[in-house]
């Protein structure tokens, strides 16, 4: 009798899809140095870690989902302006920039009544039916255009440390309750009851 062959870890993808944040964030605090300074290092780190967890993704997941390269396509671009022009402001417009992006491409999708939420993070909820998967497009074009909005009234109000922290622990609890509080809705459109239970991840938006 041949065994079912088990897929990777789901800590592995949250590893590959979340660390490289996360390695920014503990670069940036333990940097011995400036602030200034630290944050161009951070940058510097955060630029080779998310190369390191695309090849990682490729090797181990076998698939990049196109928000994960367009994430680190933005944060090359983004990061590579800070470190030459000395400006923190290019690295904090990232999100910025991709939350609105995602939002655009959902609520294209919306108009031409297609649920554009599947092709970019793919088929992640087994049964939900085209309605469902419509509704959270909706929900989630909505979503990351407040996310959008948010991230630029903190960069202008914050200072770096306290914008970095909420953003990658503010930001990730807010996603996290966002996402549990679709569950009702697509349950009642089609959801695996046993998917219900399960993190609903999303892919890395950071």
């Amino acid at each position: 009798m041949s065994e079912t062959k088990k897929g990777p870890s789901p800590w592995i993808r949250y590893a590959i899809e979340y660390g490289p944040l996360l390695i920014f964030f503990l670069t940036y605090k333990l940097a011995p140095y400036g602030r200034l300074t630290a944050i161009l290092i951070a940058t510097g780190v955060f630029m080779a870690a998310i190369l390191v967890a695309l090849v990682a993704a490729l090797v181990i997941l076998k698939k990049v989902p196109p928000i994960t390269w367009l994430s680190a396509v933005l944060v090359i671009v983004m990061g590579g302006i800070t470190l030459y022009l000395h400006d923190a402001r290019f690295i904090q417009m990232k999100p910025t920039i991709i939350y609105a992006v995602l939002s655009a491409i959902l609520f294209f999708g919306l108009l031409r009544k297609k649920p554009a939420l599947k092709w970019v993070f793919g088929e992640i909820f087994p049964g939900l039916d085209e309605e469902g998967w419509l509704k959270l497009t909706r929900n989630w074009a909505m979503f990351f255009l407040f996310l959008a909005l948010a991230n630029e009234v903190m960069r202008a109000t914050m200072s770096f440390d306290t914008w970095l922290t909420v953003k990658v622990w503010g930001v990730t609890i807010l996603s996290v309750v966002f996402a549990a509080a679709n569950v009702p809705m697509l349950l009642r459109h089609g959801l695996d009851p046993e998917e219900k239970d399960k993190p609903l991840d999303l892919g890395s938006v950071e």
